[in-house]
């Protein structure tokens, strides 16, 4: 039996849950909409074509207006009504591998909370929640300086996505600079 070695630290985060006041099926669908799905075949052409990693950053430039991807969706609603629960939830892993990979460089570790980890629901109204851990706090308790930057930039680009759908959210995430980012660049 191997005793590993190991760190233990405890951290917190911010979660955000966002009142949109927009009706859930009508968010997710702009949702969805203004974070596309990589675009595979494309990525899958760049490797063919013995392309790199400047092409993958046109791709994803060219794929995401907003600089949020959706890798994966989650949908507890259809299975939890089975229990008889009203209540809509869809889960999202939401980022951008350009942006990932600035931090994967400086530590691996930084894939614990990348792609970011979204959840829509319902109010009782039938409103959608966007929930979501805020990147910079997330990236922030890693301790290393470059990658909570690029947290706060997810900051901006998950206020920018909001505010594309029609939900003001730059307070939520203490964004001051209320500059209209209609088309943040991907990096």
């Amino acid at each position: 039996m191997i005793n590993p070695d190991f760190a233990a630290q405890a951290h917190s985060m911010t979660r955000l849950d966002i009142s949109t006041g927009i009706p859930f099926d009508e968010f997710r669908a702009a949702f969805e909409s203004a974070a596309p799905r990589p675009d595979g075949p494309a990525i899958l052409q760049i490797i063919a074509d013995n392309g790199d990693w400047d092409d993958v950053r046109a791709q994803a430039a060219a794929n995401a207006p907003y600089g949020l991807m959706i890798y994966a969706t989650i949908d507890a609603t259809l299975l939890f009504t089975l229990a008889g629960h009203r209540a809509k939830a869809v889960g999202y892993l939401l980022g951008n591998h350009v942006v990932a990979e600035r931090m994967f460089r400086l530590d691996a570790k930084a894939m614990l909370y990348a792609p970011l980890r979204v959840l829509i629901h319902s109010d009782a109204e039938d409103n959608a929640v966007f929930s979501i851990d805020q990147p910079s706090s997330a990236f922030g308790s890693l301790g290393i300086p470059d990658i909570s930057v690029v947290g706060e930039e997810l900051d901006h680009k998950a206020a920018a996505l909001l505010h594309a759908i029609g939900v003001d959210a730059h307070a939520a995430f203490a964004i001051q600079n209320h500059e209209q980012e209609a088309h943040p660049a991907n990096e």
